[in-house]
């Protein structure tokens, strides 16, 4: 029974229908119709998850994602990413916690799906991501689906207003499954995963069909594409900074 997800899923398709956004999937045939998967892609807006889930409706599957502990301990989004069965994941505390209740999520047949730069990218160009997909995929035995989510940083983003216009176009390409020995290093397998990820985010930005406005609208375009967005080497720099404040107040607050 899924009293809560089902509920949702609804709610946003009307949301998506008022809204007129058009929504493209591509590759969901590489999710399995039963059994476990681990999704893991590119991470542009807060919305990427939902649109990475409406991917899965073809297949007859819920997906369930790891998020940030604060977006479980918030009153409203809590019980809600509880009644989903979504995963915390403690930024600063055990990571392992979260990697153990996911790959037993998987032996139970379930899609997990998750963002290896843990992080929005405000470049939008995917950077180096963490190894826990690899690791829960591989203690599982369960495909690894790379993704690319596109045009949804023009919704909400970091550091943007929310921008709820009409028939934004936002597109999801999941890729074949990355291909692993059992005893393979993670971290190997990773670098896979993110230069399949980085090729699926390449197409999608170069295929997508709607320009900027103007200049004032070309924040959500990549360096590379004549956008405004910061290039890769300032992302990295603008996260590292983000990181380290953020460490620095829950320690604040420990102490």
């Amino acid at each position: 029974m899924e009293l809560v997800y089902r509920p949702v899923i609804g709610l946003a398709l009307t949301v998506f229908k008022a809204l007129a956004w058009d929504i493209r999937v591509t590759g969901e045939e590489h999710l399995p119709t039963s059994g476990p998967a681990v999704i893991a892609t590119n991470h542009v807006g807060y919305l990427d998850f939902v649109f990475v889930g409406y991917a899965a409706r073809p297949q007859g599957r819920l997906v369930r994602f790891l998020a940030k502990q604060e977006v479980f301990d918030h009153k409203i989004s809590g019980p809600l990413m509880r009644g989903m069965k979504h995963i915390p994941v403690d930024r600063f505390g055990k990571a392992k916690d979260s990697v153990d209740e996911s790959v037993a999520a998987l032996n139970r047949g379930e899609i997990i799906g998750m963002f290896p730069e843990s992080t929005i990218n405000p470049s939008f160009v995917p950077g180096e991501g963490r190894s826990g997909a690899a690791r829960m995929a591989m203690a599982a035995g369960a495909p690894l689906l790379p993704g690319a989510v596109w045009g949804s940083q023009r919704i909400m983003t970091k550091g943007r207003p929310r921008n709820f216009q009409r028939r934004v176009a936002i597109t999801v390409d999941i890729g074949a499954p990355i291909g692993y020995d059992p005893d393979e290093d993670p971290v190997d397998v990773t670098g896979r995963l993110m230069g399949e990820i980085s090729g699926l985010v390449k197409r999608a930005g170069d295929a997508y069909p709607q320009s900027p406005a103007g200049d004032s609208d070309r924040w959500w375009l990549p360096a590379h594409l004549g956008g405004t967005a910061p290039t890769a080497e300032a992302a990295a720099e603008m996260l590292a900074t983000e990181r380290a404040a953020r460490r620095r107040k829950r320690e604040e607050g420990e102490s």
